[in-house]
């Protein structure tokens, strides 16, 4: 489903381009500063300059670690409830707490 509403929308998108309704600025071959590209990026879409992209494979490794600690059920619960009220996660709100008993 997701599939055929992405073509559907880049498809509405190409026939908006070809109806001539939207005039696009030329992509610029190069740019002097982030700020530029970041400029220009800011204040037009990407999808409007896809044929100008090229489809590249890439291999991404997560570095975070993830370690188990037994905690007592009741400790855990108590945790998840000041949390919750601080609107932080269980996982975050630990994670300050032993990051400032640890300094």
């Amino acid at each position: 489903m997701a599939k055929s509403n992405r073509q559907s929308l880049k498809e509405a998108g190409a026939h908006t381009r070809a109806k001539g309704k939207k005039q696009l600025d030329p992509l610029p071959e190069t740019f002097n500063s982030y700020d530029e590209l970041a400029e220009f990026w800011d204040t037009h879409s990407t999808a409007d300059y896809e044929e100008h992209f090229k489809e590249v494979a890439c291999e991404i490794e997560l570095k975070r670690r993830t370690f188990e600690v037994p905690i007592d059920g009741e400790v855990f619960t108590k945790i998840q409830r000041i949390a919750e009220s601080r609107g932080l996660s269980t996982e975050t709100l630990i994670n300050l707490w032993l990051h400032e008993k640890a300094s």
